[in-house]
């Protein structure tokens, strides 16, 4: 059995510490951020988690109108708008660490994740499109705090590039932990080949987990624990008709107050029994669909989003033919579904301090045909 520590907790399989996926489902309204905090504590969960967000350190204002779970809608502009103070996180830190639970918070860049550590997080959460933005790996590394990190839309080589590049930047290995993922929003449940779980955790020896996008409020979760499992991080919301980015596919405060109960009450059973009573409940059928062949793969909701929800490398601006790549005119961000994709962002030192050999337009992916020497 493996344990991940933090704040000062220790959670395994037979105590998995449950994360409360907020992000931004508060709106930027701190009463309603105070709110979710509470409907979290009172489920039951570990942990309340928040995003913070700054809209040029995810994608670039050309990205244009993406679908998510209430409608297609203008991505970067949305951003903006839940682009909060430090201030704010701090008070929902203070609200939560009041209640007894652990902060958490995902950073999606340089800036947001220096802002966090300056209000004394004690670890951090990388979402799946960061997992390959290797100098957000490589600040993280330097500071000595829990890493969680999600693995959806990757492959396996890609969680291995990460893990390494942590590795080689001096992170304490000890306090990374892994999250099993699927990028799809809803994601179906028969996706989550959950035997993954385990597997990940054997050929990385770290212990690992599960994001759950997936609609069903236990299924995925007990399933996990089954696994080998030690984290489970479901989205959170007050309603299902609130406005949040996440909310259409988050539990209501009922709805999480009972996957909790389910996960305490499971976590003292063996993973036979957890199977046992799951096939009982919901069909071995669909029990076996969901455990998969633990062969890590993408899942068939997300494969369209593989090279596009991940970072690349953007043209900050035009780039002229000849002209110096350098940190004013080019970026790590995600690509998403209009722009062109890019080089990995593992490939930035090579192209910075050379001259683009064409024009770029402004957004577009930086390939190495558009790199002179």
């Amino acid at each position: 059995m493996r344990f991940f520590d933090i704040g000062a907790r220790r959670f395994s399989a037979n105590r998995p510490l449950v994360i409360a996926e907020i992000g931004t489902g508060h709106g930027g309204d701190i009463v309603k951020a105070r709110e979710l905090v509470d409907a979290a504590a009172a489920s039951g969960a570990d942990c309340a988690k928040f995003q913070h967000v700054y809209a040029d350190e995810i994608i670039h204002p050309k990205t244009g109108l993406v679908p998510l779970p209430g409608g297609a809608i203008p991505l970067y502009e949305r951003f903006r708008s839940l682009e909060l103070p430090v201030d704010f996180l701090t008070s929902v830190k203070e609200h939560a660490e009041r209640r007894g639970m652990i902060f958490l918070c995902t950073p999606f860049g340089l800036r947001s994740a220096r802002e966090l550590r300056s209000i004394g997080v004690e670890g951090f959460k990388v979402a799946s499109p960061e997992l390959n933005f290797t100098r957000l790996l490589d600040e993280l590394a330097k500071y000595g705090l829990p890493v969680v990190l999600s693995s959806g839309v990757s492959r396996l080589a890609d969680i291995e590039a990460a893990l390494d590049r942590l590795r080689a930047t001096g992170a304490d290995m000890a306090g990374v932990a892994l999250l099993h993922c699927v990028t799809a929003y809803p994601a179906p449940e028969t996706d989550y080949n959950l035997r993954l779980v385990t597997n990940l955790s054997g050929i990385f020896g770290i212990p690992c987990g599960v994001s759950d996008h997936s609609m069903d409020p236990v299924l995925v979760p007990l399933l996990s624990l089954a696994c080998g499992g030690c984290i489970v991080e479901k989205h959170i919301c007050l309603s299902r008709d609130d406005p949040g980015l996440d909310d259409p596919i988050a539990l209501p405060p009922e709805g999480f107050s009972r996957m909790v109960r389910e996960l305490r009450f499971a976590a003292d059973k063996d993973a036979g029994s957890i199977l046992r009573e799951c096939s009982e409940r919901f069909g071995s059928d669909k029990v076996e669909a969901v455990l998969g062949d633990g062969i890590k793969r993408l899942a068939p909701s997300e494969c369209a989003n593989y090279g596009r929800t991940n970072r690349s490398l953007h043209a900050k601006r035009p780039i002229a033919a000849g002209e110096l790549f350098d940190l004013s005119n080019v970026a790590e961000l995600r690509t998403e579904k209009i722009l062109r994709p890019g080089l990995p962002p593992s490939a930035l030192t090579l192209v910075l301090g050379r001259h683009a050999s064409r024009r770029i337009e402004d957004g577009e992916g930086i390939g190495w045909e558009d790199v002179g020497g």
